[in-house]
């Protein structure tokens, strides 16, 4: 047992160690590389139009299920007017971004190391090579900066929706006073509360696209290893998130002051 856990651990430092260096190329080659400007933007409408449908589901319907969970818990105190503070809060420190990662995670992910992969194992990569293109510069970067510019906008989207849900759900379905819903909101959120979503969306989307570039150009075995690529993708950068997130929820809570 403890040779199997040795063996698990070398794994796993071996994999933080390769992600580490496709981490470094990538910034070496933002550096000194061309960007290919029109791919980028082929990957942000691919990245961020597309997932459009994905994030408008899941901030509105998380945004209108909480806000009844929430008033039927504080109709027994008398506290149905501070329904959408406590939802608006919750949507822009952690169910708006989490769920927004997770969601872009299984779509963006999965299908980035599902090209990736299948341009390994076709030796399209090596064709790459041998025509003087750095596959960093042509296949990862452009996805890079595709997504952390795409992430925080749609974390952004997800939590902005997730609100006028709560609103709706709140005033016109459980008659909870308009006035009262928006003064509680206005009074407890915070500019810090917007700044913490979109750093938790973007370091969301750093994970999202590095996993997910690693897998699919270290996918081997034909088509069993691009089948297993954006599954591994998938859940190691699930895993990551939710991992990551409590961390920073630490870290951006004492780099955002209450207040501030």
């Amino acid at each position: 047992m403890v040779t199997a856990l040795g063996r698990l651990a070398l794994q796993f430092l071996q994999y933080l160690g390769e992600l580490a260096l496709l981490v470094y190329e990538t910034c070496v080659a933002l550096v000194v590389a061309p960007i290919r400007w029109r791919l980028v933007m082929r990957q942000i409408v691919e990245v961020g139009w597309r997932s459009q449908l994905v994030v408008i589901v899941t901030g509105m319907f998380t945004g209108a299920v909480l806000t009844a969970q929430m008033y039927f818990q504080f109709a027994v105190l008398g506290m149905e007017s501070a329904t959408g503070s406590v939802v608006a809060v919750a949507l822009f420190r952690e169910l708006g971004p989490v769920l927004t990662g997770l969601m872009v995670a299984g779509r963006v992910g999965a299908t980035s190391a599902a090209e990736i992969g299948t341009m390994k194992v076709t030796e399209q990569i090596d064709a790459l090579r041998a025509l003087a293109v750095h596959p960093i510069d042509y296949l990862v970067i452009p996805r890079v900066l595709a997504l952390v510019l795409s992430m925080p906008l749609l974390v952004a989207q997800s939590v902005g929706l997730g609100i006028v849900s709560s609103y709706l759900v709140g005033v016109h379905l459980l008659n909870i006073p308009g006035p009262f819903f928006l003064e509680n909101l206005y009074s407890y959120v915070r500019l810090r509360d917007l700044k913490m979503a979109l750093s938790k969306g973007f370091c969301f989307g750093v994970v999202i696209i590095f996993v997910s570039c690693h897998q699919g150009l270290n996918a081997k075995e034909g088509a069993v290893g691009v089948g297993r690529a954006p599954t591994e993708a998938v859940v190691i950068s699930s895993l990551a998130i939710l991992i990551m997130n409590f961390f920073l929820t630490f870290l951006l809570n004492m780099v955002f002051p209450y207040g501030k």
